[in-house]
């Protein structure tokens, strides 16, 4: 989604995508990968976080974080972000594409719940992602939307064996996905250099 993301702004705008898959609160921090973001961060940037997908896997202790700790979790980012004087944006993770005879599951569980009390209580902007992509996956159907992930048959360069990703994002997906993430920018009037 990030890197889908960039071509949605003007050129005054420069989109730093440091997202990473497989990542979660607790190992994004332990990892080390948030302390160059908030040694770089200057008055007015934006910083969008979204995170959920990796935490509930609570059975992995080095990723995985218990509802109070993505809490706490979530809140430490943003209130780092803001002692730099930047702009936190919360975002809910996006659905995975999981349907059980027709049916769209929410497979998150409280994670999303958690990102929006936190955003409610701190003053946060918003854009509930889970939201906006189960509304597109249950547009499209269970067969149509599968264009969005990361399916491709044996022989592929990358999968010599195929895959069937129902998290990761295609190139088609993560290119509308960001659209909806551009959609939340303009719905809370965030940035004026938008395309």
């Amino acid at each position: 989604m990030g890197h889908g993301i960039t071509i949605l702004f003007k050129a005054d705008v420069t989109v730093d995508n440091r997202a990473l898959n497989g990542r979660s609160t607790k190992s994004f921090r332990a990892e080390k990968r948030w302390d160059p973001i908030l040694a770089e961060l200057n008055p007015g940037d934006y910083v969008f976080i979204e995170f959920g997908h990796n935490d509930e896997k609570v059975d992995k202790p080095a990723v995985g974080v218990s509802l109070a700790d993505f809490k706490i979790n979530l809140v430490n980012y943003v209130k780092e972000t803001r002692s730099k004087k930047a702009f936190p944006v919360l975002l809910t993770p996006i659905s995975r594409r999981s349907f059980k005879n027709g049916v769209l599951l929410d497979s998150h569980g409280d994670y999303p719940r958690i990102t929006r009390q936190v955003a409610d209580s701190l003053g946060v902007p918003l854009i509930d992602m889970l939201v906006k992509t189960e509304s597109l996956l249950n547009r499209l159907g269970e067969e149509p939307s599968i264009k969005l992930f990361n399916y491709v048959d044996s022989g592929n360069v990358n999968y010599p064996n195929g895959k069937k990703d129902n998290t990761h994002l295609s190139p088609e997906g993560a290119k509308q996905v960001a659209g909806l993430v551009v959609k939340g920018i303009k719905e809370l009037n965030l940035v004026k250099s938008l395309k």
